[in-house]
C-alpha cells in the first residue's frame, strides 16, 4: 500500500497515516483472528471492542474532528506550505500542514499553532492562488485643483512602474467629495512578491508628482467662530 501511494504521489503526511491507520487495523485483526482460534467466543469480543472503540472516539472527539479536518485538508489543498492565508480569523504564511494542526507564521514573526477543525469550521482566504493581487488607494486632492490633471498624474505613474500590471488595466475613479477633499480611488493589480513595495512606491511617487504640479493634498480644516457675550450689567 506504501509503494502504490509513493506512485500515485501521495502527500507523505497523508499516505503516512494511511500507512499507520491500515497497519492498526490489521493488528486488531490478527488479535481477533487469534482469540477465536483460541477459542474465545468472537461475539462477545466484537461487541467489547466496538464498545472500546465508541469509548474513545467520544473522549478524543475534538482530536478526532481534528484529524479529519486534517485529511480534508491535504487531500483538497486549499493552501499550501508558504501561501499567505486567513484562516480561523489569523493572518499568517503557512509554515506547515499536518493532522492534527497548521502552523502560522504571523507578520511579526510570531507563530500560530492553528487546530485543523478551526479552520475547517471557518471561511479561508488564500492570497497567493491566483498569484495577483489588487490593491487600493484614497488619495485626496483640492477642490480648487483639476480633477482631470490629477488623474493623468497618476496614470503616468502607473504606467512609468513594471510592478503594476497592464492587465486587468489599473484604474483611478472619483470616489467622494469629502469635508476638505475631492477624493481619488486608484486600483492596481501586481503580482504576490510586489504587493506591498509597488503600494509604498506608488504613494511616495504620488505625493512628489503632486507637489511638482502643484496639485494639493488637503488637511482636515475647521473654521472656529469666536462670539463676545454681551457684558454683564
Amino acid at each position: 500500500m506504501q509503494r502504490a501511494m509513493q506512485r500515485a504521489s501521495i502527500d507523505p503526511t497523508l499516505s503516512g497515516f494511511l500507512r499507520n491507520l491500515l497497519y492498526g487495523v490489521l493488528i486488531a485483526v490478527l488479535i481477533v483472528i487469534a482469540l477465536q482460534t483460541a477459542g474465545v467466543p468472537g461475539a462477545p469480543l466484537l461487541a467489547a471492542l466496538g464498545a472500546g472503540g465508541l469509548a474513545i472516539g467520544l473522549a478524543l472527539q475534538g482530536s478526532l474532528s481534528n484529524l479529519a479536518w486534517g485529511v480534508l485538508l491535504i487531500v483538497f489543498r486549499p493552501f499550501r506550505v508558504g501561501d499567505f492565508i486567513h484562516a480561523g480569523g489569523i493572518d499568517g504564511t503557512v509554515e506547515g500542514i499536518n493532522l492534527m494542526h497548521t502552523q502560522l507564521v504571523l507578520a511579526d514573526n510570531r507563530e500560530a499553532i492553528v487546530p485543523n477543525a478551526k479552520i475547517g469550521a471557518d471561511a479561508i482566504i488564500n492570497f497567493n492562488r491566483r498569484g495577483t493581487r489588487r490593491f487600493e488607494l484614497r488619495v485626496g486632492i483640492g477642490y480648487g485643483d483639476d480633477i482631470g490633471k490629477a488623474v493623468s498624474v497618476v496614470q503616468r505613474l502607473f504606467d512609468a512602474d513594471p510592478r503594476i500590471l497592464k492587465d486587468p488595466a489599473p484604474t483611478v475613479w472619483t470616489d467622494s467629495l469629502g469635508e476638505s477633499a475631492v477624493n481619488l480611488l486608484l486600483r492596481a493589480h501586481t503580482r504576490i512578491a510586489d504587493f506591498w513595495p509597488a503600494q509604498t512606491d506608488l504613494l511616495r511617487a504620488l505625493k512628489e508628482s503632486f507637489d511638482a504640479e502643484g496639485i494639493r493634498i488637503p488637511f482636515p480644516q475647521r473654521e472656529i467662530r469666536v462670539v463676545s457675550a454681551p457684558a454683564a450689567e
